[in-house]
């Protein structure tokens, strides 16, 4: 069956079914004529003062696919038809693509054409146009020529916002009000209830269940408990959401509002009948549990964690089945690369020597806690079925997609005696994208950089006037499974010893074909219950004894807090140094990991609510709701709890180098995801970055150089094929098939293992043959090393925990294929540790046995020699075998990077690349 690239409501507007026959009519042009005339805002060129900026020229960034995420329904339907493009919708996707193939000769002047100048203010001959958004007199926004970003100024701070949420909405209003519905659980009563939609709303409202008056607690709980500060974040919210609502005011009259709101049925294109919501408060929260949820919320998975022990111990009995589990868990790997490397040890969540509450299910008990019920039409049929189960894996798995890369090069092993950094979020692609770029210089305000669309009264991710920061997800734990006892019935649990009722959170959506998304009726209800313990997520029976388990998180209830770490980053009057920055981060409740450079020092801090847990409670497995097994403090009221202090998070001032690629943060410290081994794709950042500190005299043209040459690397190649060749040639290969699969295999490697184009557009991978070889053997290959061994029962139960691949073209993520990042989580660091040890090399934090060919070399062999055989015989287009996109055997179409539509406005695909979507090249130069 052809692989299938999952849709979002607008994706079907890149072959318009019910717009086709209308595109190709005549009155098409007279159509978008008849509505070209309302689309300009008025604006003046005018000269904007650029504030203190002390990076000296050397501060870039890069956000494709442009800053212009709004598009008017002429906009979109001449896109549709002819291609065209709005103004800066695509201007920074072809300089981001170029860099794949340009790297190699990249210079220090030669930055700037695959990034931005992100210094402060604009020159001003490059001003493009100047607005004073309502008439204000306190703020202005300038955007620039080259990428239409908003330089946003305000003499107020009450203007600044105010400026900051009408860039916004003029940037990404239609993806902010996508956002919110999302998190509101209600996508699919706006846009359409294709199935994505259905998935994309299912997968976030089982995670965060929140009704209006949870959403509104959280604000008064992050105002009240952060005095000042908490206050002045009110205020600026206030003043942001009256720029975004002023937007929309204007646009409605003005008809220049995004044209999805006619397709999706919104609005009347003739009449204009129709609204645009206002924006409130509580949208915001909803906005920030998605991010939240998408990238900063590790642990989960603990009862997928009790079922692959149990078929461990049953294969091998509870000693040797608890000691092959416990092997490839990977807790604390002692061949794990490190992002703090020093040697100082972060103790967290590590294994108890004496377990106590541990509820592990009876033997074929568990159930997945259903959330959809009441289904009608399209959300009862198949394709609703398999996108909810989809929904339902990815919320429930401890394999967040956790992405973003970072290289921090301290200023003792430069050329100038500065930091350099290349570092960024890898967030998906996206069209609109998720974040935005802008700049905003007012009171208490200076900072450049990208923001969540929706949540941008701040700079999220970027630069102030002497120093930039940055993220990675980082993934620890922060999430707890309790088994609570059943009473009464299903629906009631006993809370310390009382009978308690669950909280039935219940939305209805319902949906009908608009011009945007041709779905059929349908309709659903999504139903949760919750305990104080957190959402039921599954039943079971335990002992005997009825039992739901629940996801407790530490953020669950407060994903409004961070506001406040956010707010200090942007106060150039609060971050002056590195323990400043450490300071601001440690307000943000996200797991994180943040990096920080000046034109002196570089930082490191592990953000996010570590919960205390009692000393006997494994973190891995479900434990009783029980009070002795409760996190300390635990406050179910308010969900707060005792967490660790700073000290005890990883954090360093001034290493070497610091390099992050969502691998271990520390010595001792445990990070919810299986894979943190001997192989992770943040080796391709430490052995390109170890070698240039090594040499010395880093540049930002030798850093982004190592960030580029490792985003095209295959990790498996790199680093686990030489293992591979060493077994396979261990005895001479004298079969025909299997020496020319190997002569390939070892030419790619060679030439560095990289998936990369012939030359720049070839749009065809040199060692192509290789590529297809090794995507092919891989999942075989694995297969067969570790299945007879470990048993199909066990085999399939470790891959709920870590997936075996996740090659490029790989349908992985809440993005699904084509989404750039890749290689995060697979099983080659246990095909390395079990090589190496059938190959009597030393291992580190070995596997409990050795499992290829039962610890013969020779039987090793045979299987390798084997499985290769197989996959050197399947063609491209079984390797490869097509979707939406691309015609199957077509290697390079299924690798490439798609900005997946969330509007009408769709873009090329471009070669893959494995590195952030919004990235920072910086050296500051002196300091305040």
């Amino acid at each position: 069956m052809p692989r299938r690239t999952s849709r979002t409501a607008l994706d079907r507007l890149r072959t318009p079914g019910r717009l086709t026959g209308f595109l190709k009519s005549a009155s098409v042009c007279v159509l978008i004529a008849g509505l070209l005339s309302p689309l300009a805002q008025t604006a003046s060129a005018a000269e904007a003062a650029a504030p203190n900026d002390y990076c000296g020229g050397q501060c870039s960034d890069i956000l494709p696919p442009g800053e212009n995420g709004n598009a008017t329904l002429a906009q979109v339907l001449l896109n549709q038809a002819f291609g065209t493009q709005p103004d800066h919708a695509e201007d920074q996707l072809g300089p981001y693509a170029n860099l794949a193939k340009g790297y190699p000769t990249l210079t220090s002047s030669t930055i700037n054409t695959f990034f931005n100048d992100a210094s402060f203010g604009v020159a001003s001959d490059q001003v493009a146009s100047t607005l004073s958004p309502a008439g204000r007199t306190d703020v202005t926004i300038v955007r620039d020529k080259k990428t239409g970003v908003p330089h946003i100024t305000g003499t107020t701070r009450y203007g600044t916002e105010f400026g900051a949420g009408y860039a916004a909405a003029q940037d990404r209003l239609w993806l902010m009000d996508v956002f919110r519905h999302v998190g509101r659980g209600q996508l699919t009563a706006f846009a359409g209830g294709a199935p994505s939609n259905q998935g994309l709303e299912q997968q976030f409202w089982r995670n965060a269940p929140y009704s209006e008056a949870d959403l509104q607690a959280q604000i008064d709980n992050a105002v009240a408990s952060n005095g000042a500060r908490g206050q002045q974040a009110l205020a600026d919210a206030n003043a942001y959401l009256a720029g975004i609502n002023s937007y929309i005011d204007a646009s409605d009259s003005g008809r220049y509002f995004p044209g999805e709101y006619v397709l999706t049925g919104h609005k009347d294109s003739i009449t204009n009948a129709g609204t645009i919501e206002h924006f409130k408060l509580t949208d915001l929260v909803a906005l920030a549990s998605v991010i939240g949820a998408l990238f900063g919320s590790g642990g989960g998975g603990e009862v997928n964690n009790a079922l692959s022990l149990m078929a461990a111990q049953e294969r091998y009995g509870v000693t040797k089945g608890t000691e092959v589990w416990e092997s490839f868990r990977e807790r604390n790997d002692p061949e794990a690369v490190l992002t703090v490397h020093n040697g100082e040890s972060f103790p967290y969540a590590t294994k108890p020597a004496n377990p106590q509450g541990e509820a592990l299910p009876d033997a074929g008990s568990v159930s997945t806690e259903p959330l959809v019920y009441d289904t009608t039409g399209t959300g009862a049929d198949q394709s609703a079925s398999e996108a909810s189960a989809t929904a339902t894996a990815n919320a429930l798995t401890s394999a967040k997609r956790g992405m973003s890369n970072a290289l921090v090069v301290s200023g003792k092993y430069t050329a100038s005696g500065h930091p350099v950094a290349v570092f960024g979020p890898q967030t998906g692609y996206f069209a609109p994208q998720l974040l935005m770029l802008q700049e905003i210089q007012g009171p208490g305000i200076s900072a450049r950089g990208a923001s969540f669309a929706g949540l941008s009264m701040y700079v999220e991710l970027g630069r102030g006037q002497d120093y930039s920061w940055s993220a990675t997800t980082s993934g620890q734990d922060i999430i707890d499974t309790y088994a609570v006892e059943l009473c009464q019935d299903d629906y009631h649990y006993l809370y310390h010893g009382t009978c308690t009722a669950m909280e039935k959170i219940e939305q209805k959506n319902s949906w009908a074909p608009t011009t945007a998304d041709g779905t059929a009726k349908g309709s659903y209800t999504m139903r949760v219950w919750r305990t104080k313990y957190g959402p039921v997520e599954y039943r079971a029976t335990v002992g005997g004894k009825k039992v739901a388990y629940t996801t407790l998180r530490s953020s669950f209830m407060h994903e409004a807090d961070s506001i406040i770490g956010f707010q200090m980053l942007n106060d150039p009057d609060y971050v002056k140094s590195p323990q400043t920055f450490q300071s601001a981060v440690q307000h943000i409740n996200y797991t994180f990991n943040w990096f920080y450079a000046d034109s002196t020092h570089t930082a490191y801090y592990n953000s996010g609510n570590n919960p205390v847990r009692p000393s006997g409670v494994d973190a891995e497995f479900p434990v009783w709701a029980q009070s002795a097994y409760e996190w300390r403090n635990w406050n179910p009221a308010t969900n707060t709890a005792d967490y660790t202090p700073a000290s005890a998070h990883p954090n360093s001032i001034d290493q070497d180098y610091y390099i992050s690629w969502n691998n271990k943060q520390a010595k001792d410290y445990t990070t919810a995801p299986w894979g943190d081994g001997s192989v992770h794709r943040g080796n391709l950042l430490e052995d390109r970055v170890k070698k240039l500190v090594a040499a010395g005299g880093v540049t930002r043209t030798s850093l982004v150089k190592a960030m580029a040459d490792a985003a095209l690397a295959d990790l498996r190649a790199e680093d686990v094929l030489p293992d591979l060749l060493k077994v396979v040639n261990s005895s001479p290969v004298t079969d025909s098939t299997a020496a020319a699969a190997v002569s390939k295999l070892q030419a790619w490697l060679t030439a560095g293992g990289k998936r990369t184009e012939t030359s720049a557009g070839s749009k065809k991978y040199a060692d192509a043959d290789a590529v297809r070889i090794l995507d092919a053997w891989w999942p075989l290959l694995a297969k067969g090393i570790f299945e007879p061994g470990l048993g199909t029962s066990l085999y399939t139960a470790m891959q709920a925990n870590l997936p075996v691949d996740e090659s490029p073209s790989a349908a992985h993520g809440p993005t699904g294929a084509h989404a750039g990042s890749s290689f995060q989580y697979g099983w080659w660091s246990y095909v390395d540790k079990d090589l190496r040890a059938v190959l009597g090399e030393s291992v580190q934090g070995p596997l409990a046995d050795k499992y290829c060919g039962g610890g013969s070399l020779g039987a090793c062999r045979d299987i390798l020699i084997s499985t290769l055989k197989t996959a050197a015989g399947k063609t491209a287009a079984q390797v490869y075998p097509g979707d939406d996109l691309c015609s199957a055997g077509d290697q390079w179409c299924a690798d490439s990077i798609v900005q997946r539509t969330l509007g009408g406005i769709k873009h090329y695909n471009i070669s893959w690349q494995n590195r952030p979507t919004y990235q920072q090249v910086v050296e500051f130069t002196s300091h305040r």
